[in-house]
């Protein structure tokens, strides 16, 4: 269970890492815990990697088109350069950054900032993606949402990918991404002799 931090009693920043499967409601809850911090009147930034078009360039925006302004960046190190008076920073779709975001994000937490990322913790083969492991590791707060497997409906944790392309990196809704357990996530590879 998630409990937030004290935003008063914490001397340093933190990073809280947002993390689960396609569909799960990373960015829905990202973007709740970046409004709340707005209601009490904390200066926040929103970044989000330029490649990532699906839904608007700008906006980090939700399944449940729930969206906020952010800045499209295409390399991590580009949310270093905030406003001063900048308190809170909010990541999307973390796992298409480079692999240095998680020393960036800890330079912002020893600056005092409180630091949100949501991104995939695993790929569509179900491995680490980019990252987010490193990110897991250094976090203060981690939270792992779930979406339901539209085929048994327990639990899903994975990614599955309808659509037979190989590389890591394919945007798509569920056109070509559906969320499942890992039961059904085996099932299906086993069956696609993936």
């Amino acid at each position: 269970m998630f409990l937030e931090p004290g935003f008063k009693s914490q001397r340093s920043g933190w990073i809280e890492v947002i993390c689960g499967s396609m569909f799960s409601g990373k960015t829905e809850e990202l973007i709740r815990r970046l409004k709340r911090a707005r209601i009490a009147n904390q200066k926040v930034e929103i970044f989000k990697p330029s490649k990532d078009t699906r839904y608007d360039d700008r906006e980090v925006v939700s399944h449940d088109e729930n969206t906020l302004l952010s800045f499209p960046i295409s390399f991590s190190y580009e949310i270093l350069q905030l406003k001063p008076e900048t308190e809170v920073v909010g990541v999307d779709e973390a796992q298409f950054f480079d692999m240095d975001l998680a020393i960036h994000c800890q330079a912002l937490a020893l600056k005092g900032i409180r630091v949100i990322v949501a991104g995939l913790d695993m790929d569509f083969k179900g491995l680490p993606f980019g990252p987010m492991p490193n990110l897991l590791a250094v976090a203060e707060y981690i939270t792992k949402v779930h979406a339901i497997c539209p085929h048994c409906g327990n639990l899903a944790t994975h990614s599955y990918r309808l659509s037979y392309e190989k590389e890591t990196i394919i945007l798509g809704e569920k056109d070509k991404y559906e969320p499942r357990c890992r039961t059904c996530f085996g099932m299906g590879n086993i069956l696609t002799f993936r």
